[in-house]
């Protein structure tokens, strides 16, 4: 006799019980290129700190009157009484750093130093945005079309900016500004050096990121994207507006973060060799000719400036080599 098959055993009881939970599939999320960079500039702490102290100068510039009022005192009233008549030098030590006055007075006049921190950088940053403005503009329309169109106008565009690479930048601002009139174009006294501080900056600063611009464009012109916007009947300009601007942003904007510290030093430069900003108004540089009068007796005019000359340059570096490496495709 066969004896029946129990279908019903232990596999039967196991099916028989409450079933597994379901873990749901995990959906995968695109990520734009805006987005990954921003993933690795947040990784890059180094980079954030140098972002977070560029924040705070531009805010204490464009805030400078209400800090001035509530933390110092006006930039150019002179305090007379805080200046010892016999030494010619601030009384008390370190400048005459006190509750007052936050970072000491001026040998000359006894005005705040701190004040006159927040004005300059007013100047140092508007000159350094300004004139990197006007470098991106000209080295970008100069690059894109040296290396898209290139033959004699790849040429002719290379050799200008060997030219201007060469040229004595230094002496050439400094023989504009003695020659300048007092007024000129509306502009008076600060604003005419202004002015050509940043036309002379900016204009011998874009051969730099023209010739970046080039290299880029020289290698995006043979890519199949512009094959087949030409083949479509796209012309030149929409070609270079359309296909090749948006694939250059990434090196425009990583070499205009990187060419702005070097404009502050610039103008820091030509204002410690008196072709800068016209007294009373501050300029970092100018404070620091003013301070190798007095540096062997009281460095502390010399200091304060000095160290916000290399706070800022230094955090704008930080923060352009980090956008650097977040922007690079290569990157992890």
């Amino acid at each position: 006799m066969t004896t029946p098959i129990d279908t019903t055993g232990s596999a039967g009881q196991a099916t028989a019980g409450p079933q597994s939970a379901v873990v749901p599939a995990r959906t995968i999320e695109g990520r734009s290129p805006g987005r990954i960079a921003w993933d690795r500039l947040k990784r890059d702490k180094v980079a954030l700190a140098g972002g977070i102290v560029v924040v705070l100068l531009i805010l204490a510039a464009l805030l400078a009157p209400v800090l001035s009022s509530l933390f110092g005192h006006p930039v150019d009233e002179p305090h007379p009484d805080q200046i010892n008549p016999d030494l010619g030098l601030p009384k008390g030590a370190f400048g005459g750093i006190s509750g007052d006055y936050l970072l000491g007075v001026d040998p000359t006049f006894g005005r705040d130093v701190f004040s006159r921190i927040l004005y300059g950088a007013q100047i140092s940053l508007l000159v350094a945005f300004s004139a990197a403005a006007v470098s991106v503009v000209i080295g970008v329309l100069m690059g894109v079309a040296a290396g898209y169109f290139g033959g004699w106008v790849d040429a002719a565009i290379s050799r200008v900016m060997d030219v201007l690479l060469a040229f004595p930048q230094l002496l050439f601002s400094i023989a504009l500004v003695s020659v300048m009139p007092d007024n000129l174009l509306g502009l008076s006294g600060s604003g005419v050096r202004m002015a050509i501080l940043i036309l002379v900056i900016g204009f011998f600063g874009w051969p730099y990121i023209g010739r970046i611009v080039r290299g880029q464009a020289l290698s995006l012109r043979e890519r199949e994207f512009v094959d087949a916007a030409r083949s479509l009947g796209a012309g030149p300009v929409h070609i270079l507006l359309r296909e090749l601007l948006p694939n250059l942003v990434a090196p425009i904007l990583v070499y205009a973060t990187l060419i702005i510290p070097t404009n502050i030093l610039s103008e820091a430069a030509l204002s410690f060799l008196g072709a800068g900003v016209k007294p009373p108004t501050p300029s970092w540089g100018q404070m620091l000719s003013q301070a190798t009068k007095i540096y062997q007796v009281d460095p502390t005019y010399m200091v304060v400036p000095g160290l916000a000359i290399f706070v800022t340059v230094l955090a704008f570096n930080l923060f352009g080599d980090g956008l650097r490496d977040a922007l690079d495709p290569k990157g992890n």
